[in-house]
């Protein structure tokens, strides 16, 4: 099979797309060498939509005037006004390329840049600031404290996010779940199974959406399951699957979104979640207690040795007094080997 003959289900997600429908259909009535040119987009429309017009045609192994050829018989003045109507199939997928593009086209020094995405972020936190709103933020604290057990989700750098907060609501949750695990959906998917509608599912997608944290949100509302959204706006595919939702401005001109803000609005999820705990100063200080073998501890700060002024001592002759009882230090000394400090 020549590397671009589609599959049966020729455009598989895509077909959806008003553009390839229209090329399917047309594509039985071209010339032959058309005809391969249209096979050629339907098996592969994002390298049609990405690629300039000579490397795609190179590909393909047809010349560049086939190509415009098929654009005209599909009914667009030239392959380029082709290519932008496939694109915009592609707009969400494709945005953070062309930002990227724009954003490297200007002059701007490596201090300039990074100061450019420090107050990019400043701009996001402050329209995350503006657009919070009282009654959601009630709304996701109930939805957390009210449920039996707590489970994050994500995917792409939302993984993190999520195994974040589940580190971050431990202390205040009486169990507390993160799905982004090694296993991959199909884990996620086992343990949504086992779960009902006393639980709770905190889930985060920011652009790029990704489609299994979408269709493990549907799943966990299949069983029932509440589900708290953290997302970037109301037109987000998991609004409608959520029973509340929490917004973070996330637009970023080097990526496709700020990490930046939604970890701050996972921070101030957390905070509000610990304000309205009851007993939640014991618990971090139960928590505190537990992890404590396990931290640095600094030492009293004093002066090297080789710096400490020395001490006169007493004249030559004079006899030593005898040595005070030695207050308690407030060091402790070293356990005796084999023994357990406590």
């Amino acid at each position: 099979m020549h590397p671009f003959e589609p599959s049966a289900d020729w455009a598989g997600r895509f077909a959806g797309l008003p553009v390839l429908q229209h090329v399917a259909s047309q594509a039985p009535r071209l010339p032959a060498a058309l005809q391969r040119m249209a096979r050629a987009v339907l098996a592969h429309p994002f390298r049609a939509a990405t690629l300039s017009i000579e490397e795609f045609a190179r590909e393909v192994e047809v010349s560049v005037a086939t190509a415009n050829r098929l654009a005209r018989a599909l009914g667009f003045a030239g392959y380029p006004q082709f290519r932008a109507e496939l694109a915009r199939g592609f707009e969400s997928i494709l945005a953070p390329v062309e930002s990227l593009r724009s954003n490297l086209a200007q002059a701007a020094s490596t201090a300039e840049t990074m100061a450019a995405s420090l107050q990019e972020t400043r701009d996001n936190l402050e329209r995350t600031l503006q657009a919070l709103q009282s009654p959601a933020c009630e709304a996701a604290v109930d939805l957390i404290l009210g449920a039996e057990q707590v489970l994050t989700l994500g995917w792409g750098s939302s993984a993190f996010l999520a195994g974040l907060l589940q580190h971050e609501l431990e202390p205040y949750c009486a169990l507390a779940g993160c799905l982004a695990q090694a296993g991959g959906p199909s884990h996620a998917a086992r343990q949504l199974f086992r779960r009902g509608p006393a639980d709770l599912l905190i889930v985060m997608a920011f652009p790029r959406y990704v489609e299994d944290t979408i269709e493990l949100t549907r799943l966990a509302r299949e069983r029932g399951m509440k589900v708290l959204a953290l997302t970037d706006k109301p037109a987000s595919p998991l609004v409608p699957l959520a029973d509340g939702v929490l917004y973070a401005h996330t637009q970023r001109q080097v990526a496709a979104a700020s990490n930046a803000t939604a970890l701050a609005l996972v921070e101030a999820l957390v905070a509000a979640v610990a304000r309205r705990t009851e007993g939640a100063v014991e618990r971090q200080r139960e928590l505190a207690h537990s992890v404590m073998p396990w931290l640095h501890l600094e030492a009293a700060h004093t002066e090297p040795p080789a710096r400490r002024r020395r001490q006169p001592g007493p004249p030559a002759g004079a006899l030593s007094p005898a040595p005070a009882t030695a207050p308690c230090s407030t060091h402790n000394e070293p356990p005796p080997s084999g023994a357990r400090a406590t």
